[in-house]
């Protein structure tokens, strides 16, 4: 596997912590370049600099000029990008007439924008050298519907169908395209938050591990864990009376409204919120 991905010149968005920071130190170990934006540039910063990637700085997915002047950076100074990693996004959680509309503008901007911008500017310097791999972080979210988190759950059904035409798009082109599905994570964006029964919360490592897999031998999607995926496709393939009911059963109607530990889960709260 290493073969494969030694030399590889791979960005991630979102690098400064949580599954973008632990793929970064996964691709690295395996010999690959890493450059990893966030919008926090004190934490990139510092994550960066501790692990020794061969760029780091502030990236705002949702500014074309930002994105644009980043993915520039990376080949004037470490080479031509052979994979991108989609990976910044926000999970606020509570009910949606809670919400304000500054928050939800936010999580689509992050989520779903930045997306689409930073896979429309890795193609372009992708399909004239017919290489390159496109991943974009999706969610098992995107794939369900979970009560308090109905503007997420949007954000991340949109990446998927997104992911998804992109891939019929440009099939032949000799670039891959790839979504991935984490389940719940034990990153400070899962925070405060326990998982439905049945459903055990994922390391960061895991995920990192699956991203790493799917570089080395691209395909259309993968779920981490393979035990949540294949819970959440079997829920969906049952009548939709059924599917919620198992849902309720295992706790998917409070997890993320009530059994919220708001103490927890208040400076991630409040960090994704900022405007």
């Amino acid at each position: 596997m290493s073969d494969k991905i030694r030399g590889k010149v791979v960005v991630i968005t979102g690098g400064a912590r949580g599954i973008g920071l632990a793929t970064a130190t996964a691709l690295q170990a395996r010999g690959a370049k890493i450059a990893i934006g966030d919008i926090d540039e004190t934490t990139v910063k510092e994550s960066g600099t501790a692990r020794d990637f061969e760029l780091y700085g502030k990236l705002d997915v949702t500014d074309a000029t930002s994105f644009e002047n980043f993915l520039d950076e990376v080949e004037r100074t470490v080479g031509p990008i052979d994979v991108l990693i989609n990976n910044a996004g926000i999970m606020p959680t509570g009910r949606l007439i809670d919400e304000p509309d500054q928050i939800t503008r936010r999580i689509l901007d992050i989520n779903v924008y930045g997306v689409i911008l930073g896979s429309k500017l890795g193609l372009a310097r992708m399909l004239p050298r017919k290489s390159g791999h496109i991943i974009n972080i999706a969610s098992l979210a995107g794939e369900s519907h979970v009560p308090g988190l109905a503007t997420y759950n949007a954000s991340k059904h949109a990446v998927l169908g997104f992911t998804d035409t992109l891939r019929e798009e440009y099939r032949g082109s000799g670039v891959h395209i790839s979504s991935v599905l984490p389940t719940l994570t034990n990153t400070e964006l899962g925070s405060g938050v326990s998982t439905p029964k049945l459903l055990r919360p994922a390391e960061p490592e895991q995920i990192a591990d699956g991203i790493v897999g799917l570089i080395a031998s691209p395909k259309s999607k993968i779920r981490v864990t393979a035990v949540a995926g294949a819970i959440i496709r079997f829920v969906g393939l049952l009548p939709e009376s059924v599917g919620d009911s198992i849902g309720r059963a295992l706790g998917s109607s409070h997890t993320f409204l009530d059994d919220v530990d708001a103490e927890r889960r208040k400076a991630y709260e409040e960090r994704a919120r900022s405007l």
